[in-house]
């Protein structure tokens, strides 16, 4: 069978693009994957930053209206050097996996020198990479869109469902052959 092992999904910010990538980490729990999501800081119903959660549990401030650092994004300061010890703890972690799930391919990632050198290393392996990645971006985010062995997928609020379903499909298969 001929397949696109890297799959990217897209979309506008707030579509669900997070969400499915969750709920793909629970459903291929049994082939160990590594990687991480963001979720959100909000402190007063108002959102000040991002935490990254590695699917092993461990989490960081990834960003933060309120760290001290040179680097940023719009409103946000950013922790890189947290962030790069963070990816190298999830991928050299010496663990048996099946695939990478990272969410999310974005401006605030995109910062740190060695999640663009993981991403090319990830993508480049052989094994299966799901990655929700920005809907718009220059640099690593439109360097990876145009790579040849990936296939972008767009999320829209009346596809998430299917989108899942064919996933979850297209996923097995490529994990078991």
């Amino acid at each position: 069978m001929n397949y696109v092992k890297n799959i990217l999904i897209t979309g506008l910010p707030g579509v669900g693009k997070t969400a499915l990538i969750k709920r793909l980490a629970e459903i291929f729990k049994e082939f160990n994957p590594a990687g991480f999501y963001t979720e959100d800081i909000k402190e007063d119903g108002i959102k000040t930053g991002y935490n990254a959660v590695s699917l092993y549990g461990d989490s960081i401030i990834l960003a933060h209206i309120t760290l001290k650092s040179k680097h940023r994004v719009g409103k946000y300061k950013l922790n890189i050097r947290g962030f790069d010890t963070f990816l190298i703890d999830i991928f050299m972690r010496d663990k048996k996996k099946g695939l990478y799930i990272i969410d999310e391919i974005g401006k605030i990632e995109c910062k740190s020198k060695k999640f663009g050198k993981f991403m090319d290393e990830l993508l480049d392996s052989e094994l299966p990479v799901i990655a929700s990645i920005a809907d718009k971006g220059t640099g690593i985010i439109s360097d990876i869109k145009k790579r040849d062995d990936v296939k972008l997928i767009e999320i829209l609020p009346e596809n998430k469902v299917q989108i899942q379903k064919n996933l979850t499909m297209e996923l097995r298969d490529i994990l078991l052959e």
